[in-house]
């Protein structure tokens, strides 16, 4: 894999999904232009996360995009992902780190400049910052303030992703934030044409990040 561009970085929840099959939904989204692919599955068993995980990077790999895999380093091991993105009640970055070796891409989710500092200092690859408004996919998350986010901008140096309520609606106000792309779920697969929203949300996020 080539320098990640995370620009629009996709995370997947079944349960949002307008139509067909996740992975079906997956690859229209990719063919519109995703940059970055996450795997979060909470219900999954194991072998099923596994097997789901196996079809995700073949299908992410054709789009030469990276699979990141949500929570769970067993399943990122086990298929060989590109990388693995811990939550804050996950496993510590310095354990994942020491466990998936120098060459795996780790993620990391903060809302402060603190953690911010320690994911990097433990050896973040990069950090999803959020979320920035409320959400349905995660909604025990509370919002990062702009003060937060301009502080953790100007903490850290390795690439900032937004995550949280982000859609056409919503992206403009980051205009000019210097951060590497957004982190979508439902503005992507609630759509009933993924490929499509895809697109639109690409175009949107290089008029306004640049990326």
């Amino acid at each position: 894999m080539s320098k990640p561009d995370y620009a629009l970085y996709l995370v997947t929840d079944a349960s949002c999904v307008a139509a067909d099959s996740l992975l079906a939904a997956v690859a229209k989204a990719l063919a519109g232009g995703v940059t970055m692919l996450q795997l979060r599955e909470k219900e999954l068993a194991s072998r099923a996360f596994y097997e789901e995980a196996l079809a995700m990077k073949q299908l992410a790999h054709q789009y030469r995009v990276p699979l990141i895999i949500n929570d769970r380093l067993d399943i990122a091991l086990a298929c060989d992902a590109d990388g693995l993105h811990v939550g804050q009640q996950d496993l510590p970055v310095a354990a994942a780190r020491r466990l998936l070796g120098p060459d795996k891409l780790i993620g990391a989710s903060v809302q402060t400049v603190a953690e911010a500092i320690q994911a990097q200092h433990d050896g973040a690859d990069y950090l999803g910052v959020g979320a920035m408004f409320a959400t349905a996919t995660k909604p025990d998350a509370l919002p990062v303030s702009r003060e937060t986010l301009r502080g953790i901008c100007e903490a850290v140096s390795v690439p900032l992703v937004l995550i949280g309520g982000l859609n056409e609606q919503t992206l403009p106000a980051f205009k000019g934030e210097p951060v590497e792309g957004v982190a979508v779920v439902s503005a992507i697969l609630a759509n009933p044409d993924p490929k499509h929203a895809a697109q639109k949300l690409r175009q949107q996020v290089k008029a306004v990040l640049g990326v």
